[in-house]
């Protein structure tokens, strides 16, 4: 790669504060800074602090000359705990940290009027709900902002069919939208109006879309959403995986416990579980996972965490789960953060029972391992047909015309033992450990997804 120098391009990332969106604007900032351009990241204090306290792996070997965190302080707001009964799954509980981001317009304005002056360029990207925050970029001559879209492009894609109304294209298209999952019950009525309150008309002072897709695992979805793109005279850039292909283990993170445990077990034997940061399980269903799992007689990691709180670090009583005796003879109850990419890169790791975010998506297809889809809201049923009727490496535990119903022990059983031990799921991880294979070729030198990051890179350094 060749070397800018840093009074030429400045990149300025704006990530929306929830865990998975955060995330992968982090990693994407890892893989620019490779390029020796200088990146700014502007978020919230208390978010700030989640982002150093959570991300793993290749973020600890940048140098901290090249990635400057400006975090500020926000006024208060409620940190209510999630609510394991809702109905509904979308995360309610943190719309106010949500809504405490939206007060970052006028420090990203300061921030740029820093920057802009000393730049030939700052290139500014941004998530999509903090389009309130950036709105003011086009008052920089030398900026140009990028909106990132953190679903995949299969999600995207559908999402635009709906809004435009236009019709498919080909007859396996007509043949998904009649499969496709409702929209329904994805979003609480507060979290759609939150959505809809940072609607801003982003074509004005935006030069293009970034999508952490790839073209080995979306290549059909990312060209339709390249033709839409184009009828806007707007550039669409496929840089995914961000999220590191390679794992390292860092010596100076220490290494979790349960990697101990991990490495006495056979290749390819353990389910790992995990309904990420946003998903709150009720006492109920949690039993009839444990059974399940205890019932399936399979080795497990399951990581059995309460959702996030809007501030991580706002203390108060924390909820006891009463799991069932002598339940962790075969597997590990975790309850801390793990290092996901880690587990799933591991020999041992045979399967993942998943909420169907997109970074458990996306690490889980790197790592070629298959998934047992469990779709909770916003964009996971989509993804989790993606996985399973698209890609073919994954099954369903609960599809999402069976939102509502209590998923019993005897169905959490099946699945595991299909996934696990049986000829199905064996074919399944071999579809899964080729697709994964292939995705990790794509990164490196050569590889289309590095490709289009140098493209990326050089379009932004011109």
């Amino acid at each position: 790669m060749a070397a800018i120098k840093q009074s030429d391009i400045v990149v300025v990332i704006v990530p929306f504060p929830a865990q998975g969106h955060l995330n992968q604007l982090l990693h994407l900032s890892r893989l620019i800074a490779a390029y020796n351009i200088p990146i700014h990241v502007i978020t919230t204090t208390s978010h700030a602090r989640q982002a150093k306290t959570r991300i793993h792996g290749a973020w600890d070997s940048l140098s901290i000359d090249t990635i400057h965190f400006h975090d500020y302080p926000t006024p208060h707001f409620p940190s209510p705990p999630p609510d394991p009964t809702a109905a509904i799954k979308f995360p309610s509980h943190l719309i106010p940290s949500f809504k405490s981001a939206m007060h970052l317009r006028q420090p990203f304005v300061d921030l740029l009027s820093t920057i802009s002056p000393a730049s030939k360029r700052v290139v500014v990207i941004y998530d999509y709900l903090m389009g309130p925050v950036v709105q003011d970029v086009g008052s920089f001559p030398n900026a140009e902002a990028y909106m990132f879209s953190c679903c995949s492009a299969f999600a995207s894609f559908w999402y635009h069919q709906e809004a435009t109304g236009r019709p498919p294209l080909d007859g396996e298209l007509e043949s998904i939208k009649k499969e496709l999952p409702s929209g329904e019950d994805c979003y609480s009525t507060d979290g759609l109006q939150f959505i809809l309150s940072t609607d801003v008309s982003y074509k004005k002072f935006t030069s293009g879309t970034i999508l952490d897709a790839c073209r080995v695992i979306e290549g059909k979805y990312i060209d339709l959403l390249e033709q839409e793109e184009n009828e806007d005279h707007q550039k669409l850039w496929a840089l995914g995986p961000f999220n590191p292909v390679a794992i390292t283990h860092d010596s100076t993170h220490k290494r979790h416990k349960l990697f101990d445990w991990l490495e006495k077990q056979k290749p390819n034997s353990v389910l790992y579980v995990s309904f990420g940061t946003t998903t709150s399980i009720s006492n109920e269903q949690i039993q009839e996972i444990a059974l399940g799992l205890e019932k399936s007689e399979q080795s497990f990691i399951w990581v059995l965490r309460e959702a996030d709180k809007g501030d991580i670090f706002d203390e108060g009583e924390v909820r006891k789960i009463q799991l069932p005796k002598g339940f962790e003879e075969n597997g590990l109850v975790v309850a801390d953060w793990v290092p996901q990419s880690e587990i799933l890169a591991h020999p041992s790791t045979g399967g993942f029972m998943s909420h169907c975010g997109w970074n458990s998506s996306m690490e889980s297809i790197t790592m070629g391992v298959p998934m047992a889809a469990w779709p909770m809201h916003s964009d996971q049923p989509r993804n989790a047909m993606l996985i399973t009727r698209v890609l073919k490496t994954g099954m369903y535990v609960r599809d999402w015309t069976q939102r509502k119903e209590l998923v019993s022990s005897t169905v959490v059983e099946g699945v595991v033992r299909r996934l696990m031990a049986s000829d199905e799921g064996e074919e399944m991880r071999k579809r899964a450990a080729e697709l994964g294979d292939r995705v990790r070729r794509s990164v490196v030198d050569g590889g289309v997804t590095r490709m289009e990051l140098d493209a990326f890179v050089a379009h932004v350094t011109r």
